[in-house]
């Protein structure tokens, strides 16, 4: 019987190598894509954080504002 215990080809040893070092630039590249991605929206959510309450006091305001013109409507149609 042939031996079967696989020898590897020099080829095949380049081609392994050439792809586990793509593989390992890449995830080095996601991971500080990632690590960006998550820096800028944390800075967003500071920025944002303001900026919403800003938002959110706004439309209390508005809200307010719309219930004082009903009730003056209201007011209005008693008299």
């Amino acid at each position: 019987m042939a031996d079967k215990s696989f020898k590897e080809d020099p080829s095949t040893k380049e081609l392994n190598q050439f792809v586990q070092n793509l593989l390992k630039q890449m995830q080095d590249r996601f991971e500080d894509m990632s690590g960006n991605i998550v820096g800028r929206i944390d800075e967003m959510g500071t920025h944002c954080g303001y900026a919403g309450r800003r938002i959110d006091d706004i439309e209390k305001s508005i809200g307010e504002i719309m219930n004082d013109l009903g009730e003056d409507e209201l007011d209005a149609g008693k008299k």
